[in-house]
């Protein structure tokens, strides 16, 4: 029995043959896994210690403080943020790799210790010491002292989050208005003007509601950890589909009132093709300077202003895919069989209609890495306190010395955006079905 084709089966043997993108997949699931256990990976607190019979897990207690008991009777509380951990003479302890936190700064090698210069480091005897290669600077440090190789893995989590999460805002803001200007065109979306205008107002309180509320629950939950960041995404996601989903019933029963009844056609085509020329016409970069100047600096603000310029690309190819899907046999079923709009844009044409926006998705990945590190290293964007690929190229501008400020961020940026970009032109071969061999 001949064996039935897959075409995701067919995509995916396409896709390892090219090496490059095959490999740049690794490294990529090597940099998530990094960003991922950051706080294991680079920690200055113990991932477990023994101090005076005392066992402790500092790096993964949530105590504030910890009270220790000598034989006297006498209380010592540590409080595990500000603890000098190296100094204390443990018992017993189990550093983490990197054995330095980002932002916190190592004042005996301030100015801007280079990897291979002299670093010093106080035992817990009080004594001056040269740093042993335990507790080394690898990568040096910059003008603070803080430790580059920790601040390049939390960084990881910070640019990877923004680039994931912001083209994750343009994809749905792409998919939605390509698939609505591609299926309904010019002449086919009509509603009532009742629902129409408490829809779009609906839709500004959604976006107030879901992002600008709960910013700094998501600035917080992105320094947390991906659990709670997943957590906290889904919940401002779930409030804006909720809230626009509201108006929308609102605006439905709005509309039986006779000023407000009455039909009104959206050129849902016109309307979308305008805001990509409006937005193509502008360069990225000023545009995103601009709104990152009047906004207030916070990742949740940057990664929503990235979103809501990059979803251009994604909103052509899916509203050329459209075009050409809507005028198929099955949406004409489906048209037939009394189907809703919705359920035949979103659970039949949709779904055969978003392979050539990956490719795009993933380029824009990318660009909006780039973007974040750009915007980092003028200032602008994030809060001065996080510590980001840009911003820790941006400290090397005050010592032109310091040449690894510059080069180890600027690898890892170079990396991260060739994965991606390698990974785009895979999956570009891949879905492509004309280059199947």
């Amino acid at each position: 029995m001949k064996k039935q084709f897959s075409f995701s089966a067919y995509a995916w043997g396409q896709f390892k043959k090219n090496r490059p993108a095959y490999i740049s997949l690794w490294i990529l699931g090597s940099l998530a896994a990094i960003a991922l256990m950051a706080p294991i990976l680079a920690n200055d607190q113990p991932l477990f210690c023994k101090y005076k019979g005392e066992v402790m897990f500092p790096a993964f207690s949530f105590k504030t403080s910890y009270e220790i008991k000598d034989a006297g009777g006498k209380v010592e509380r540590i409080q595990p943020d500000i603890a000098k951990w190296k100094q204390m003479g443990l018992e017993a302890v189990v550093w983490a790799p990197v054995p330095y936190s980002p932002s916190k700064s190592d004042y005996l090698n301030a100015d801007f210790k280079g990897p291979g210069d002299k670093q010093m480091f106080r035992n817990d005897k009080g004594q001056m010491v040269e740093m042993p290669t335990r507790f080394r600077h690898f990568l040096g440090t910059n003008k603070k002292g803080e430790d580059v190789l920790s601040g390049l893995i939390h960084a990881a989590r910070v640019s990877l989050s923004i680039g994931i999460l912001s083209m994750g805002i343009a994809t749905l803001i792409g998919l939605v208005l390509g698939a609505l200007a591609g299926y309904f065109g010019d002449n086919r979306l009509v509603t009532t003007r009742g629902r129409f205008w408490t829809f779009l107002f609906g839709l500004i309180l959604a976006y107030f509601y879901a992002f600008q509320v709960r910013a700094d629950k998501l600035a917080d939950a992105i320094g947390t950890g991906s659990g709670a960041l997943i957590l906290n995404l889904g919940i401002s996601i779930s409030i804006f589909i909720g809230v626009a989903t509201l108006f929308s019933f609102i605006g439905k029963g709005l509309g039986m009132l006779p000023f407000l009844n009455r039909k009104v056609n959206i050129a849902a085509d016109s309307t979308v093709s305008r805001l990509i020329e409006i937005l193509v016409s502008i360069p990225t970069l000023i545009l995103i300077l601009s709104l990152a100047a009047i906004a207030k600096p916070s990742m949740v603000n940057l990664m929503l202003i990235i979103g809501l310029t990059g979803w251009t690309g994604i909103a052509r190819l899916t509203r050329a895919e459209f075009l050409k899907i809507r005028s198929l046999e099955y949406i004409q079923a489906g048209q037939a069989l009394g189907f809703t709009e919705a359920r035949i844009i979103f659970r039949h044409a949709l779904p055969n209609g978003i392979g050539p926006a990956f490719v795009v998705i993933a380029f824009g990945v990318a660009g909006a890495i780039l973007a974040e590190s750009s915007l980092s290293f003028l200032g602008v964007g994030v809060p001065p306190e996080l510590v980001t690929w840009g911003s820790l190229v941006n400290s090397g501008r005050q010592q032109f010395s310091a040449w690894w400020l510059v080069i180890f961020p600027g690898m890892a940026i170079f990396i991260t955006v060739a994965v991606y970009n390698l990974l785009g032109d895979g999956l570009r071969d891949a879905l492509d079905p004309r280059l199947k061999t």
